[in-house]
Protein backbone atom coordinates (compact mmCIF):
# COMPACT_ATOMS: atom_id res chain seq x y z
CA UNK A 1 0.00 0.00 0.00
CA UNK A 2 1.23 3.49 -0.53
CA UNK A 3 1.79 5.83 3.24
CA UNK A 4 3.66 9.03 4.33
CA UNK A 5 6.08 7.93 6.49
CA UNK A 6 8.84 8.80 8.69
CA UNK A 7 12.63 7.38 8.10
CA UNK A 8 14.51 9.61 10.83
CA UNK A 9 13.51 13.13 12.37
CA UNK A 10 14.27 16.37 10.60
CA UNK A 11 12.49 18.28 8.47
CA UNK A 12 10.01 17.26 5.31
CA UNK A 13 13.48 15.12 3.97
CA UNK A 14 12.53 12.63 6.42
CA UNK A 15 8.64 12.45 5.71
CA UNK A 16 8.90 9.65 2.42
CA UNK A 17 5.30 8.59 0.23
CA UNK A 18 5.77 4.97 -0.64
CA UNK A 19 5.09 1.39 -0.16
CA UNK A 20 4.85 -0.07 3.00
CA UNK A 21 3.80 -3.25 4.12
CA UNK A 22 -0.49 -3.72 4.41
CA UNK A 23 -1.61 -3.92 7.74
CA UNK A 24 -2.72 -7.20 9.07
CA UNK A 25 -6.27 -7.05 11.06
CA UNK A 26 -5.91 -8.66 14.29
CA UNK A 27 -8.72 -10.66 16.60
CA UNK A 28 -11.13 -7.88 17.33
CA UNK A 29 -9.57 -5.24 15.19
CA UNK A 30 -11.12 -3.47 12.11
CA UNK A 31 -8.66 -2.74 8.66
CA UNK A 32 -10.18 0.35 7.26
CA UNK A 33 -9.67 1.59 3.38
CA UNK A 34 -8.80 5.12 4.04
CA UNK A 35 -10.17 8.21 2.13
CA UNK A 36 -9.27 10.90 3.92
CA UNK A 37 -7.05 12.21 6.96
CA UNK A 38 -6.20 15.71 8.19
CA UNK A 39 -3.02 17.07 9.70
CA UNK A 40 -2.99 18.29 13.35
CA UNK A 41 0.08 19.89 15.24
CA UNK A 42 1.61 16.74 16.25
CA UNK A 43 2.26 15.75 12.91
CA UNK A 44 5.27 18.18 12.91
CA UNK A 45 5.98 17.16 16.38
CA UNK A 46 6.79 13.30 15.08
CA UNK A 47 8.85 14.29 11.83
CA UNK A 48 10.75 16.99 14.21
CA UNK A 49 12.02 15.14 16.94
CA UNK A 50 9.08 12.50 18.79
CA UNK A 51 10.61 13.10 21.69
CA UNK A 52 8.94 11.51 24.66
CA UNK A 53 6.56 9.91 22.74
CA UNK A 54 7.69 5.85 22.09
CA UNK A 55 7.66 4.91 18.52
CA UNK A 56 9.74 3.20 15.68
CA UNK A 57 11.06 4.28 12.54
CA UNK A 58 9.97 4.15 10.08
CA UNK A 59 6.77 5.05 11.41
CA UNK A 60 3.34 6.06 9.35
CA UNK A 61 2.01 9.08 9.87
CA UNK A 62 -1.31 10.70 10.89
CA UNK A 63 -3.33 10.45 14.15
CA UNK A 64 -7.05 10.97 12.17
CA UNK A 65 -8.63 9.37 9.37
CA UNK A 66 -12.25 8.51 7.73
CA UNK A 67 -12.79 5.58 4.99
CA UNK A 68 -14.32 2.56 4.74
CA UNK A 69 -14.53 -0.62 6.36
CA UNK A 70 -12.14 -3.38 4.11
CA UNK A 71 -12.26 -5.97 6.78
CA UNK A 72 -13.77 -7.18 9.97
CA UNK A 73 -14.48 -10.45 12.04
CA UNK A 74 -17.33 -12.06 11.35
CA UNK A 75 -18.90 -11.30 14.95
CA UNK A 76 -18.95 -7.57 15.20
CA UNK A 77 -22.77 -6.91 14.89
CA UNK A 78 -22.51 -3.60 13.90
CA UNK A 79 -19.87 -3.19 11.61
CA UNK A 80 -19.86 -4.28 7.64
CA UNK A 81 -17.19 -4.24 4.79
CA UNK A 82 -17.67 -0.91 2.67
CA UNK A 83 -19.49 1.00 5.78
CA UNK A 84 -18.09 4.69 6.20
CA UNK A 85 -16.61 5.30 9.11
CA UNK A 86 -14.59 7.90 10.73
CA UNK A 87 -11.59 7.10 13.92
CA UNK A 88 -11.49 7.46 17.14
CA UNK A 89 -7.52 7.72 17.69
CA UNK A 90 -6.95 6.21 21.11
CA UNK A 91 -6.16 2.97 21.95
CA UNK A 92 -6.39 1.97 25.61
CA UNK A 93 -5.69 -1.48 27.56
CA UNK A 94 -9.76 -1.55 28.55
CA UNK A 95 -7.62 -2.93 32.39
CA UNK A 96 -6.35 -0.08 34.48
CA UNK A 97 -7.93 1.98 36.66
CA UNK A 98 -8.72 4.94 34.14
CA UNK A 99 -10.49 2.27 31.48
CA UNK A 100 -12.57 0.71 34.04
CA UNK A 101 -14.59 3.97 35.14
CA UNK A 102 -14.44 5.15 31.33
CA UNK A 103 -12.01 7.46 31.11
CA UNK A 104 -10.13 5.52 28.53
CA UNK A 105 -8.26 8.64 27.16
CA UNK A 106 -6.03 8.32 30.48
CA UNK A 107 -5.17 4.93 30.27
CA UNK A 108 -1.50 4.45 31.66
CA UNK A 109 -1.11 2.24 28.60
CA UNK A 110 -2.65 4.57 26.07
CA UNK A 111 -1.90 4.75 22.35
CA UNK A 112 -2.31 7.09 19.24
CA UNK A 113 -2.32 6.27 16.05
CA UNK A 114 0.42 8.23 13.83
CA UNK A 115 2.72 8.83 17.13
CA UNK A 116 2.50 5.01 18.95
CA UNK A 117 1.96 2.79 15.86
CA UNK A 118 1.25 3.23 12.17
CA UNK A 119 -1.38 5.96 11.48
CA UNK A 120 -4.03 7.33 8.70
CA UNK A 121 -1.19 9.02 6.34
CA UNK A 122 -1.88 5.48 4.29
CA UNK A 123 -4.26 3.46 2.03
CA UNK A 124 -5.18 0.92 4.70
CA UNK A 125 -4.87 1.33 8.84
CA UNK A 126 -5.75 -1.37 11.21
CA UNK A 127 -7.46 -0.20 14.85
CA UNK A 128 -9.73 -1.85 17.25
CA UNK A 129 -13.22 -2.30 16.34
CA UNK A 130 -14.55 0.11 18.96
CA UNK A 131 -12.64 2.89 17.09
CA UNK A 132 -14.50 2.51 14.03
CA UNK A 133 -17.56 5.22 14.43
CA UNK A 134 -20.19 5.21 11.40
CA UNK A 135 -20.19 8.55 9.62
CA UNK A 136 -23.16 10.25 8.44
CA UNK A 137 -23.81 10.01 5.14
CA UNK A 138 -23.79 13.65 4.22
CA UNK A 139 -20.38 14.58 5.70
CA UNK A 140 -17.15 14.32 3.46
CA UNK A 141 -14.33 11.77 4.52
CA UNK A 142 -11.99 14.97 5.22
CA UNK A 143 -14.85 16.17 7.75
CA UNK A 144 -14.93 13.00 9.48
CA UNK A 145 -11.63 12.74 9.75
CA UNK A 146 -11.63 16.46 11.55
CA UNK A 147 -13.58 15.70 13.94
CA UNK A 148 -11.48 13.02 15.86
CA UNK A 149 -9.03 15.18 16.87
CA UNK A 150 -9.44 18.90 16.84
CA UNK A 151 -13.12 19.08 17.64
CA UNK A 152 -13.26 15.92 20.21
CA UNK A 153 -10.36 17.55 21.93
CA UNK A 154 -12.28 20.93 21.90
CA UNK A 155 -15.62 19.33 23.24
CA UNK A 156 -13.87 17.36 26.59
CA UNK A 157 -12.05 21.12 26.84
CA UNK A 158 -15.49 22.87 26.75
CA UNK A 159 -17.62 20.45 28.27
CA UNK A 160 -15.83 17.94 30.04
CA UNK A 161 -13.34 20.14 31.57
CA UNK A 162 -14.50 23.50 31.65
CA UNK A 163 -18.58 22.67 32.16
CA UNK A 164 -19.81 25.93 29.71
CA UNK A 165 -22.45 27.02 30.07
CA UNK A 166 -25.27 29.25 27.89
CA UNK A 167 -25.11 32.34 29.40
CA UNK A 168 -21.14 32.31 29.77
CA UNK A 169 -18.50 34.28 27.63
CA UNK A 170 -15.47 32.15 25.83
CA UNK A 171 -11.83 33.94 24.94
CA UNK A 172 -10.60 32.32 22.46
CA UNK A 173 -6.84 32.43 21.45
CA UNK A 174 -5.40 32.13 18.48
CA UNK A 175 -8.31 31.81 15.53
CA UNK A 176 -7.36 29.77 12.89
CA UNK A 177 -6.15 26.51 13.63
CA UNK A 178 -8.30 23.23 13.95
CA UNK A 179 -9.00 23.44 17.64
CA UNK A 180 -9.48 26.75 18.00
CA UNK A 181 -11.70 27.00 15.04
CA UNK A 182 -13.49 23.74 16.64
CA UNK A 183 -13.52 26.05 20.25
CA UNK A 184 -15.20 28.76 18.59
CA UNK A 185 -17.82 26.38 16.65
CA UNK A 186 -18.44 24.76 19.59
CA UNK A 187 -18.77 27.19 22.46
CA UNK A 188 -21.56 29.20 20.28
CA UNK A 189 -23.48 25.72 19.14
CA UNK A 190 -23.51 25.90 22.68
CA UNK A 191 -25.25 29.44 23.19
CA UNK A 192 -22.42 30.84 24.79
CA UNK A 193 -20.72 34.55 23.79
CA UNK A 194 -17.38 33.77 22.21
CA UNK A 195 -14.46 36.36 21.77
CA UNK A 196 -11.48 35.62 19.62
CA UNK A 197 -7.70 36.44 19.23
CA UNK A 198 -5.70 36.45 16.49
CA UNK A 199 -2.68 38.38 14.42
CA UNK A 200 -4.23 38.03 11.19
CA UNK A 201 -6.98 40.71 10.10
CA UNK A 202 -7.79 38.30 7.31
CA UNK A 203 -9.06 35.34 9.84
CA UNK A 204 -10.57 37.68 12.15
CA UNK A 205 -13.07 38.55 9.54
CA UNK A 206 -13.44 34.94 8.71
CA UNK A 207 -13.82 34.15 12.78
CA UNK A 208 -16.97 36.79 12.77
CA UNK A 209 -18.53 35.13 9.66
CA UNK A 210 -18.33 31.80 11.57
CA UNK A 211 -20.00 33.71 14.47
CA UNK A 212 -17.33 34.85 16.54
CA UNK A 213 -19.49 38.13 19.00
CA UNK A 214 -16.04 40.07 19.42
CA UNK A 215 -12.37 39.80 18.19
CA UNK A 216 -9.34 41.11 19.30
CA UNK A 217 -6.16 41.68 17.24
CA UNK A 218 -3.21 40.85 19.32
CA UNK A 219 -0.95 42.17 16.80
CA UNK A 220 -2.07 46.14 17.66
CA UNK A 221 -4.44 45.10 21.24
CA UNK A 222 -3.76 44.67 24.77
CA UNK A 223 -5.79 40.93 25.02
CA UNK A 224 -6.23 41.33 28.26
CA UNK A 225 -7.55 44.78 28.31
CA UNK A 226 -9.40 44.44 25.28
CA UNK A 227 -11.57 41.74 26.94
CA UNK A 228 -12.31 43.39 29.67
CA UNK A 229 -13.22 46.18 27.84
CA UNK A 230 -15.64 43.97 25.75
CA UNK A 231 -17.24 42.29 28.93
CA UNK A 232 -17.83 45.68 30.72
CA UNK A 233 -14.77 45.30 32.96
CA UNK A 234 -16.07 42.08 34.10
CA UNK A 235 -14.06 39.39 32.11
CA UNK A 236 -14.48 36.32 30.63
CA UNK A 237 -15.52 32.26 32.51
CA UNK A 238 -13.36 31.07 30.40
CA UNK A 239 -10.21 31.00 28.63
CA UNK A 240 -9.72 28.36 25.34
CA UNK A 241 -6.16 28.15 24.98
CA UNK A 242 -3.74 25.78 23.24
CA UNK A 243 -0.88 28.25 22.54
CA UNK A 244 0.93 28.30 26.09
CA UNK A 245 3.48 30.30 27.50
CA UNK A 246 3.33 33.43 25.02
CA UNK A 247 -0.61 34.05 25.81
CA UNK A 248 -0.55 32.68 29.40
CA UNK A 249 -0.20 36.42 31.16
CA UNK A 250 -2.99 37.89 28.96
CA UNK A 251 -5.44 34.31 29.54
CA UNK A 252 -5.16 34.63 33.47
CA UNK A 253 -5.82 38.61 33.45
CA UNK A 254 -8.63 38.32 31.72
CA UNK A 255 -10.90 35.77 33.49
CA UNK A 256 -12.85 36.48 36.02
CA UNK A 257 -13.13 36.02 39.81
CA UNK A 258 -13.70 32.50 39.96
CA UNK A 259 -13.26 31.66 36.10
CA UNK A 260 -11.68 28.42 34.70
CA UNK A 261 -8.73 28.38 32.25
CA UNK A 262 -8.54 25.23 29.93
CA UNK A 263 -5.82 24.36 28.00
CA UNK A 264 -4.56 21.45 25.74
CA UNK A 265 -1.25 22.95 24.26
CA UNK A 266 2.09 24.71 24.24
CA UNK A 267 3.29 25.39 21.22
CA UNK A 268 5.05 28.85 22.36
CA UNK A 269 6.41 27.05 25.32
CA UNK A 270 5.47 24.92 28.17
CA UNK A 271 6.56 27.10 31.39
CA UNK A 272 4.74 30.11 31.85
CA UNK A 273 4.78 32.22 35.13
CA UNK A 274 2.19 31.04 37.74
CA UNK A 275 1.07 34.15 38.39
CA UNK A 276 -0.12 32.53 41.61
CA UNK A 277 -1.27 35.44 43.60
CA UNK A 278 -4.14 36.11 41.12
CA UNK A 279 -4.51 31.84 41.14
CA UNK A 280 -5.50 32.26 44.71
CA UNK A 281 -6.82 35.44 45.16
CA UNK A 282 -9.30 35.39 42.77
CA UNK A 283 -9.93 31.76 42.69
CA UNK A 284 -9.11 30.56 39.22
CA UNK A 285 -9.20 27.37 37.53
CA UNK A 286 -6.75 25.87 35.53
CA UNK A 287 -7.86 23.08 33.90
CA UNK A 288 -5.41 20.48 31.64
CA UNK A 289 -7.37 18.54 28.65
CA UNK A 290 -5.72 16.44 26.01
CA UNK A 291 -8.10 14.46 23.35
CA UNK A 292 -11.14 12.54 24.50
CA UNK A 293 -12.94 9.62 25.25
CA UNK A 294 -14.89 7.34 22.81
CA UNK A 295 -17.77 8.18 24.64
CA UNK A 296 -17.12 11.84 24.30
CA UNK A 297 -16.83 11.70 20.70
CA UNK A 298 -20.49 9.76 19.89
CA UNK A 299 -21.87 12.47 21.98
CA UNK A 300 -20.05 14.98 19.95
CA UNK A 301 -20.97 13.81 16.73
CA UNK A 302 -24.73 13.53 17.52
CA UNK A 303 -24.58 17.52 19.23
CA UNK A 304 -22.80 18.13 15.31
CA UNK A 305 -25.21 16.52 14.00
CA UNK A 306 -27.97 18.20 15.78
CA UNK A 307 -26.83 21.99 15.50
CA UNK A 308 -24.84 21.22 11.52
CA UNK A 309 -21.49 21.66 13.49
CA UNK A 310 -19.17 20.53 10.67
CA UNK A 311 -15.38 20.67 10.88
CA UNK A 312 -13.53 23.81 8.10
CA UNK A 313 -11.93 22.33 5.72
CA UNK A 314 -9.35 25.08 4.40
CA UNK A 315 -7.89 22.75 1.68
CA UNK A 316 -7.37 19.67 0.74
CA UNK A 317 -4.17 17.46 -0.69
CA UNK A 318 -3.26 14.36 -2.58
CA UNK A 319 -0.83 12.03 -0.16
CA UNK A 320 1.42 12.64 -2.52
CA UNK A 321 1.60 16.35 -1.79
CA UNK A 322 2.04 15.87 1.90
CA UNK A 323 5.12 18.08 2.03
CA UNK A 324 3.15 21.07 0.99
CA UNK A 325 0.18 20.10 3.20
CA UNK A 326 3.34 19.70 6.00
CA UNK A 327 4.72 23.01 5.01
CA UNK A 328 0.71 24.92 4.71
CA UNK A 329 0.45 23.55 8.38
CA UNK A 330 4.16 24.87 9.63
CA UNK A 331 3.30 28.34 8.13
CA UNK A 332 0.66 28.90 10.40
CA UNK A 333 -1.48 30.95 8.32
CA UNK A 334 -4.15 28.13 7.73
CA UNK A 335 -7.90 28.78 8.54
CA UNK A 336 -9.40 25.16 9.12
CA UNK A 337 -8.13 22.14 8.99
CA UNK A 338 -5.44 20.73 6.40
CA UNK A 339 -6.68 17.60 4.73
CA UNK A 340 -5.02 14.55 2.62
CA UNK A 341 -7.54 13.07 -0.13
CA UNK A 342 -5.78 9.30 -0.13
CA UNK A 343 -8.12 7.66 -2.32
Amino acid sequence: MKAAYLTGHGGNEVVAVGERPLPQRAPGEVRVRLHAATLNRVDLYMRDSGAGITHSIPQTMGVDGAGVIDEVGADEPSLRPGQRVLLYPGVSCGRCEFCLRGDDVLCTRYQLLGEHRDGTFADYVCAPARNAVPLPDDWSFAEGAALGVNHLTAWRMLVTQARLKPWETVLVFGIGGGVSLAGLQLAKALGARVIVTSRHAGKLAQARALGADHVIDSSQEDVAKAALAATGGRGVDVVFENVGEAVWPAAMKALVRGGRLVTCGATSGDQPGADLRRLFIRQLQVLGSTLGNLSELHDLLAFCQRHDVRPVIEQSYALDDVHAALSRLESGEQFGKIALAIA
